[in-house]
């Protein structure tokens, strides 16, 4: 395939990038919405209900670094078109779930699609923008990410309500379409800056073994062999550092942290940040629904406060780091989020409406002034053929971020309340979870500022 025009292709590439950036989040959103009516319909306790979000991140987190670099030597466009149709068709099967563990492994399914789509779209994006415009698209790609997140708690609920939990499902097919159409026949040439390089299958399989390990593990704490997983994944971790260094291809260049301060600081902070981000919408979601007694329709319309902001201050967040050093901001962004997990730790059966709207609301500035600039930083930071992996790396402590999120979510949901439905009888126990876990979640992100703080000028 001929090499790309990347001036002719800024347009296209920015709106499937864009399209894509706002479908993923779409679906994560909506589920979330839909998992108590999901739960009914297979008498799902609280740690299955988990078990919905957190397959789909562990399958998207596994793949995402070998997939990235596959698409470095075999063209990301390539990669991106595989990913979208794999999304979309599952997206329509899991509307025809029959039970708890068909919809669980096709949500698995699901994150391998995910991870060939978050592995590709914003390292074409980088690919295509130069240095000084790069902050602007990738602000306009961040606000697609957050404005799915909004529609999705909206539209999610309203679907749910109207015409069941399947229709969310069904949502996401058009979109899927729409952007698998437009990335087959309107980008133009191919990129695939490593083409010619040998694939490190060892190291991918190690990779995937190692995270698998640790994720699972922690994920079926306290079990006695949830601690035995994790200390295999930590042995696997150090064996895949000592292989990735040694081999003349790796699929994860770990010199990109051993030398690059920004790099490494950077990806450091989006682990954090995520960790202590993602499952706060799959909390407020249950604590809406259950404590508040709101339907699905009232509760995304509370949570749709969040994105809201997102959206409206991403592009903004993505120029200023275009002007000022990215650190400033993100560090700005994650003191912020602090605050915000402080307040929602205090959250109670009469918390009133507009006190979590303003909460969310402010959790919603301040990670537009980080998600934007924390990209920019690390997609800058790279030369232009290690882009798919430096998106695939990012892309994964996100994922990770999330999975380790979800995991200590369903860890203290496991110890509080018990792997048992969430009834009246279990809600004191709900909202003490909820109190221990936002008050973790705000440890976390205090320490997350310095490793912002820590990473060095960009300029």
């Amino acid at each position: 395939m001929s090499a790309p025009d990347d001036a002719k292709n800024k347009v296209p590439v920015l709106i499937v990038a864009t399209l894509s950036s706002f479908l993923t989040p779409f679906m994560t959103s909506s589920v979330n919405i839909a998992l108590p009516s999901i739960g009914h319909e297979f008498a799902m306790n609280a740690v299955q209900l988990g078990w919905v979000a957190t397959s789909y991140i562990l399958a998207a987190t596994i793949f995402l670094v070998p997939l990235g670099k596959l698409a470095d030597i075999f063209g990301r466009k390539r990669m991106f078109s595989y990913g979208i149709l794999l999304f979309t068709a599952t997206s329509l099967l899991m509307a025809l779930s029959g039970s708890m563990h068909m919809l669980i492994a096709l949500r698995a399914v699901q994150g391998v699609g995910g991870a060939m789509i978050f592995g590709t779209g914003v390292a074409m994006l980088i690919s295509v923008f130069p240095l000084g415009e790069r902050g602007k698209a990738l602000g306009i790609n961040v606000a697609a990410v957050y404005l799915g997140l909004s529609v999705g708690p909206f539209l999610g609920g309203f679907l749910t309500q109207h015409f069941g939990w399947r229709s969310v499902f069904v949502a996401a097919v058009i979109p899927g379409v729409i952007t698998a159409y437009y990335s087959i026949r309107k980008l133009k040439g191919e990129w695939a800056e490593a083409r010619g390089e040998k694939f490190d299958l060892a190291g991918a399989i190690m990779y995937s073994i190692t995270l698998t390990a640790i994720v699972y593990g922690f994920s079926i704490l306290p079990l006695v062999a949830g601690g035995w997983l994790i200390l295999l994944g930590i042995g696997g971790c150090i064996c895949f550092i000592a292989w990735e260094s040694a081999v003349p291809y790796p699929v994860l260049n770990i010199n990109l942290f051993r030398n690059n301060s920004v790099f490494a600081f950077s990806n450091l902070a989006a682990l954090i940040n995520y960790s202590a981000n993602f499952a706060v919408s799959f909390i407020m979601s249950l604590y809406l629904q259950y404590i508040k007694g709101l339907t699905p329709e009232g509760a995304g319309l509370i949570l749709i406060s969040q994105p809201i902001i997102q959206a409206l201050f991403s592009p903004y967040a993505g120029r200023l780091s275009d002007i000022i050093e990215p650190r400033i901001t993100t560090s700005i962004g994650m003191s912020l989020t602090v605050v915000g997990l402080v307040l929602l730790s205090f959250l109670d059966a009469h918390s009133s409406t507009m006190y979590i709207v303003v909460v969310l609301m402010l959790q919603g500035f301040a990670f537009a002034l980080f998600s934007s600039p924390n990209t920019n930083a690390v997609m800058s930071s790279v030369e232009k053929k290690y882009l798919g992996v430096a998106s695939g790396t990012l892309g994964t402590m996100r994922l990770t971020g999330q999975m380790l999120g979800m995991g200590i979510t369903m860890l203290v949901f496991a110890l509080v309340i018990g792997r048992v439905q969430i009834t009246p009888a279990s809600y004191p126990f709900f909202l003490k979870s909820l109190k221990i876990l936002f008050s973790i979640f705000a440890v976390f992100c205090f320490g997350g500022t310095f490793a912002s703080m820590a990473r060095g000028k960009v300029r």
